[in-house]
């Protein structure tokens, strides 16, 4: 099972996945997609293993995304390997939130994009003092996918809305606080906690060693954040933000206003959408739709190019304005793919609410959660 990108590794009761491309940030291709899922396929029904652990190696973080750059030759030669990069990466995010056994994830350090997305659907998903985590997705033209737009559209207020269209990066309070985590332990404790994984039942260990969190700097802007980010309309939500008055709230309009026009304006349709969908096999439906619509779009390619190959910072959107971008454009980023629909769907409520997951919800509390 072992692969170079992603090491197996079995030790008592648990099962460790190890994320293993520290140069790259554990950045996620394609292989290390297939060698996750064959690991909890074959872990399933195995009854030696009781926990899943998700980790990555190197001192950076868990996991920096996607192989972006991989993606940006894809969009640029208009091949085909990015949709089936995407349809294989939201099976396994929607396979890690139905999962029947534990799975604990360690969202140490840098966690963004993909990485949310192999972590934060997990049963007990723990951050640190180290902890930095976002959607950075509007930077380079694209939406926030790998069920992001499940996530950030069921935190509290407008948290997630203002964590998409910014696509700024959080502390592992501000994590607790939007709900993309659970639990807050020390970074010290993390090879304790992984050893006692090996022996004992994972909420009593996450449990023991989990702390009350800091309190959440986002949680506390939240009286502006929830009055300037409620309209349906991003051209409203940056006049909103240019006249609350407060520095914080003139900083994320002026973010906001260099990010893609077409991809802030189709996050902002994509979050509302998310927020009525039933499961998060809906959202990733409707993501699989907006990510394939996204390849094509010239900001997409030209995002990449100015943050990750050419780095010059500069990028030129078309259109360069949120007044530009037309409702045609939108209507089509979520239009019906027919046979290429990712086509999930949600198990019975009952099995749903069999499962162990304890991330249905933000939580704000530790010990004994």
């Amino acid at each position: 099972m072992d692969h170079n990108d992603v090491l197996v590794e079995r030790t008592g009761q648990l099962g460790h996945l190890i994320l293993n491309r520290p140069a790259a940030m554990n950045a996620l291709n394609h292989a290390m997609i297939t060698a996750v899922a064959g690991a909890l396929d074959e872990w399933e029904n195995d009854p030696a293993v009781s926990t899943v652990l998700i980790s990555g190696a190197g001192e950076r973080g868990l996991c920096a995304g996607g192989d972006i750059v991989s993606i940006y030759h894809d969009a640029r030669s208009g091949g085909d390997s990015s949709e089936t990069f995407w349809r294989d990466e939201y099976h396994l995010n929607a396979r890690i939130k139905r999962y029947p056994k534990p799975i604990v994830t360690l969202m140490d350090g840098v966690v963004l994009g993909g990485g949310v997305g192999i972590s934060a659907h997990a049963s007990h998903r723990i951050v640190t003092e180290r902890s930095r985590i976002g959607m950075p997705e509007t930077g380079i033209g694209f939406v926030p996918d790998v069920g992001g737009t499940w996530l950030l559209a069921h935190a509290p207020g407008e948290l997630g809305v203002h964590a998409a269209l910014t696509g700024a990066m959080f502390s592992g309070a501000d994590a607790i606080a939007m709900g993309l985590a659970g639990h807050y332990v020390d970074s010290a404790v993390l090879p304790t906690l992984v050893a006692e994984l090996a022996q004992r039942e994972a909420s009593a260990v996450v449990g023991r060693y989990g702390q009350v969190p800091p309190e959440s700097a986002l949680a506390r802007q939240r009286w502006w954040i929830d009055e300037a980010y409620a309209p349906d309309d991003a051209g409203t939500i940056l006049e909103r933000l240019a006249s609350m008055g407060d520095p914080a709230a003139s900083a994320a309009g002026e973010t906001i206003a260099g990010k893609s026009p077409t991809a802030v304006t189709v996050t902002l349709a994509a979050l509302r959408r998310a927020r009525l969908a039933g499961s998060l096999e809906e959202a990733l439906n409707q993501e699989f739709r907006v990510s394939l619509r996204a390849l094509r779009w010239p900001d997409f390619a030209e995002g990449i190019r100015a943050q990750l190959v050419d780095k010059d910072r500069n990028p030129a959107w078309q259109p360069a304005t949120l007044s530009e971008v037309g409702s045609a454009v939108v209507a089509g980023a979520f239009a019906d793919l027919g046979a290429l629909e990712l086509g999930l769907t949600a198990p019975h409520k009952s099995a749903v609410d069999g499962t162990a997951s304890e991330n249905t919800s933000p939580v704000n509390t530790a010990k004994g959660i």
